[in-house]
């Protein structure tokens, strides 16, 4: 099997829009959270969402690109722009070589509304204009990606709830490994306007702690009421290693394991640990790596009480078996939901969670899980960082899951 590399990498988030900024945001500990009183306004209990900002594409592209594209294919396109220009691949050699997309994305909300409003006052489809449909397809960013780039290899929008864009690397990189293609694009993006989060706040899935938004995102702490909506967008390039070596780019981590699996029960808002153990597991015997060898596992943890808990229970059965609850936590895995700064990013969390575990790789530390005060019973044996911990990290695995029983979990390996 051929090897799989990430060559650049891209990020526009409320922690940062870059990825120099970004890396100081998780080594300092820094939220992104914001109460936005608009929100309660609309009717929505929880007024807290992530900071991301409108990036300005005027100056970047011509009016025919920008009519359509949705909220988070803009924010798509200042990720993949960003690594595009890490991994050295210019506009020539998008047109002369064969680049493909697989893109993270499992629902828009803003455009919908918009269509319908128009329709309601209207009642003429014909007053929606030529770029509506465009602009309201899931696979929006992945479109006009294609269109953008002039990319001409496979374009695939990856659906899978919460799941989605780390499902998105793993597909990506499987098709490489197979010899189907050298080079894509992979990544997700995810609006945040306040039509978002109707389904979870009417749920009550969503904090409540909008006096204190920077605390509110909790994951593994006892007083944990809920996630925050975030969004924004994460890219990656990924090669095929001697395509990547004999152009001599630059080389940022190997992609050695990709693991998935489905909760197979009856509730569709359930999770499972024990299906969270099988992705997990089957990510680290695809990368022939032991469990003892992982340095730092960012967790899915979105602060939600079951989520929480049942994620807890399967990193304990993988990183801490009875035989070994009696070694020092120094023996274990670094773990840290980076959610705790960030929210829950939805669609692009994979992706923005496998930059995020990159850069602590590149730069040796491991990002604090903030707000953890008072540890959930289940996380008692996991060596959970409270604070920033500067240390070499040659392995990684990073935990998604989602709506449905959905699991995906990605090892990354120095190199």
């Amino acid at each position: 099997m051929k090897r799989v590399v990430v060559t650049g990498m891209g990020i526009w988030s409320c922690i940062g829009q870059d990825l120099q900024t970004v890396t100081e945001s998780l080594r300092q500990g820094r939220s992104g959270i914001i109460f936005d009183p608009k929100r309660i306004e609309y009717g929505l209990q929880s007024g807290m969402v992530g900071k991301v900002p409108c990036p300005d594409l005027k100056p970047l592209l011509p009016r025919k690109f920008r009519a359509t594209m949705s909220d988070d294919a803009e924010y798509a396109y200042m990720a993949v722009r960003q690594a595009f220009g890490q991994a050295g691949i210019t506009d020539d050699y998008l047109l002369k070589n064969e680049v493909g997309c697989v893109w993270g994305n499992d629902g828009l909300m803003k455009p919908l509304k918009e269509v319908f409003d128009i329709m309601g006052a209207e009642h003429n489809s014909i007053m929606l204009g030529p770029n509506a449909l465009f602009r309201g397809q899931t696979s929006s960013a992945a479109i006009n990606l294609g269109t953008i780039f002039h990319l001409s290899g496979g374009l695939i929008n990856v659906g899978a709830a919460c799941a989605s864009s780390s499902h998105a690397i793993g597909i990506a990189s499987t098709f490489i490994r197979q010899g189907l293609q050298d080079v894509f694009i992979v990544g997700g993006s995810t609006e945040i306007s306040e039509y978002t989060p109707l389904g979870v706040d009417a749920l009550y899935a969503l904090s409540l702690r909008n006096d204190k938004p920077q605390q509110a995102s909790r994951p593994f702490d006892k007083e944990r009421d809920g996630f925050i909506i975030s969004g924004g967008a994460a890219a990656l390039v990924l090669e095929e290693y001697e395509h990547a070596k004999a152009r001599g780019a630059n080389i940022l981590a190997e992609v050695c394991g990709y693991g998935f699996s489905s909760n197979g029960i009856e509730d569709i808002s359930a999770p499972s640990a024990d299906a969270e153990y099988i992705a997990m597991k089957r990510a680290l015997d695809d990368a022939g790596i032991k469990p003892e060898q992982v340095d730092y596992v960012n967790a899915h943890a979105t602060s939600t009480y079951a989520g929480d808990i049942e994620e807890a229970k399967a990193l304990t059965r993988l990183f801490v078996p009875s035989s070994l609850s009696s070694l020092s936590s120094l023996s274990r895995p670094f773990i840290s939901s980076t959610k705790s700064m960030t929210g829950h990013e939805n669609w692009m969390a994979g992706a923005s969670e496998a930059v995020y575990s990159i850069l602590m790789m590149q730069n040796s530390f491991v990002a604090p899980n903030i707000n953890l005060e008072n540890v959930i019973p289940e996380a008692k044996d996991l060596n959970i960082a409270r604070e920033t911990i500067y240390t070499p990290i040659n392995i990684v695995l990073s935990n998604s899951s989602g709506m449905g029983g959905t699991n995906s979990a990605l090892v990354f390996r120095k190199i």
